[in-house]
């Protein structure tokens, strides 16, 4: 290196700045970055601790003040202490999500003049030679398929303290009521006349349907409630599609409890207004293991071949079935011989057939539930009960009726239909059979009480649009009578 460059370099040696030294004043009073984030991300931690600390105090006094067992009602139940069985959650899951009603609906139940109740039933006794009571109150309603009406009159009897969890509750002041119940027996008054005497051979009917149809309007619309709201926040049973029907325009504001609405108007029954009730299964409940051992039958059917209108397709189908290996279809009347059969044949089948009758529905389809037999629905225009809760398609075949109608048709479909899906559908049937029998514990009385109670803002709805709409003529149905299923249905599995 040359003394020039030596010198040059000497030089810029001694101009570079050495860094302070720790302890000097300018060390103390420097800005080093390392030490400034360092004392940053301690102060922040710092804060940190001490917004959790602050936040675990609040959350503490919160908890000790709101939710200590000391404070906690007796009457309600602690949810660390109750302890559901699991064949209790299954109901409890399915139920709770449509749980919508605060408290009970308030009904008051008419006491109605005798002659609308007891005294239907002893005119049925009479019709077929027994004598007269002393008490008609002491009567036995007879069995038929459309005993729903003397389940929920009978319920609406009992004291309050064996309806504990019912959706209402009955009031003895109508002032408390949001509705108003009529127990008239309009199912059982239209069969308490034997078929000799309602065809005329010469013998004097002892009864009149139809004078006491419509005795009972002319008793309803003398009734303060009645005619405030036009009837709109009263139920009535009719379930037997001909109940009621020489005065249904009379009674149709009313929330009107019926199985279909086959001979139900446009204006006079709906969806949005009415409640489908099931009828009363007439054959044994199926109380098995579910299993396929003891069901050799494929199909099975036994039932009135000949119907009218809808139901005609019953003979269309015996002739297509009736030849058929594993398959029984019989003609059969209600008699007790032919309930016991019935039952014997829908608890060895697999699957049960349930054609239209001279409406939609019939009874044939609850007795094939309460039997664990697999429904195969033939009925286009079907409306079903508690369909809120019940998907049917998960317990019955659906197949419309002209596929049904098509030669080898039907049979080949439940033949490639496997064991482990009709143990599947038995499963299902025994998880929903309850919604189906009047007689038991939150049965089918408790979901029709339910289904009522639902329509409550509806009705409130009605009555406040009554109030302040001009009434007028029109060329199409109320709004309130709106229809469902207008399209029919196809063939499901």
């Amino acid at each position: 290196m040359s003394a020039t460059e030596l010198l040059r370099s000497n030089k810029n040696k001694k101009t570079k700045t050495s860094p302070p030294s720790p302890t000097s004043p300018d060390a103390r009073h420097s800005l080093n970055p390392t030490r400034f984030f360092s004392m940053a991300r301690k102060s922040s931690l710092l804060k940190q601790t001490l917004v959790t600390i602050v936040f675990v105090v609040v959350v503490y006094a919160f908890l000790n003040t709101f939710l200590s067992p000391t404070t906690i009602s007796p009457a309600l139940p602690s949810f660390a202490t109750v302890k559901i069985s699991s064949s209790d959650a299954a109901v409890v899951s399915r139920e709770s999500q449509f749980n919508f009603a605060a408290k009970p609906v308030n009904v008051y139940l008419y006491d109605l003049p005798t002659r609308f109740t007891y005294g239907i039933i002893e005119q049925h006794s009479l019709a077929r030679g027994g004598r007269p009571a002393d008490d008609v109150s002491a009567l036995k309603y007879p069995g038929h398929q459309h005993m729903g009406e003397w389940y929920l009159f009978k319920d609406l009897l009992k004291p309050e303290s064996e309806r504990v969890g019912s959706p209402v509750s009955r009031v003895s002041d109508p002032e408390e009521a949001d509705l108003f119940y009529v127990p008239f027996f309009s199912s059982l008054s239209l069969i308490v006349n034997t078929n000799r005497q309602a065809a005329g051979s010469g013998e004097k009917r002892v009864y009149s349907d139809e004078e006491n149809q419509e005795a009972l309007v002319e008793w309803l619309e003398t009734q303060e409630y009645w005619k405030r709201n036009n009837g709109r926040d009263h139920v009535i049973m009719a379930s037997d599609p001909n109940a009621l029907y020489r005065v249904l325009d009379s009674v149709k504001n009313a929330v009107l409890l019926v199985c279909d609405f086959g001979r139900l108007k446009a204006d006079q029954g709906s969806l949005v207004k009415d409640v489908i009730v099931p009828y009363s299964h007439r054959i044994n409940t199926y109380n098995g293991d579910i299993s396929l051992e003891n069901r050799k039958t494929l199909l099975f059917f036994m039932g009135n071949r000949f119907r009218k209108e809808g139901g005609k397709i019953r003979d269309l189908l015996f002739q297509l079935l009736e030849n058929e290996e594993d398959v029984i279809v019989k003609h059969g009347t209600q008699s007790r011989e032919s309930r016991r059969a019935a039952s014997h044949g829908m608890h060895t089948s697999k699957f049960c057939l349930n054609p239209a009758g001279d409406t939609p529905s019939a009874c044939r389809l609850f007795d094939s539930i309460v039997s664990l037999c697999v429904p195969v629905i033939i009925s286009d225009s079907i409306e079903l009960p508690f369909e809120d809760v019940i998907d049917y398609r998960k317990i019955a075949i659906f197949v419309e009726s002209n596929t049904a109608l098509k030669p080898g048709f039907l049979v080949s479909l439940l033949r490639e239909i496997t064991s482990e899906r009709i143990l599947e559908y038995q499963n299902e049937l025994n998880e929903v059979k309850h919604y189906f029998q009047y007689g038991v514990p939150n049965g089918s009385v408790n979901e029709i009480w339910r289904q009522v109670a639902q329509k409550l803002p509806f009705i409130k709805l009605s009555i406040n649009r009554d109030k302040r709409l001009v009434k007028r003529d029109l060329n199409v149905p109320d709004c309130s009578c709106l229809c469902s299923n207008q399209t029919g249905i196809i063939t499901s599995l």
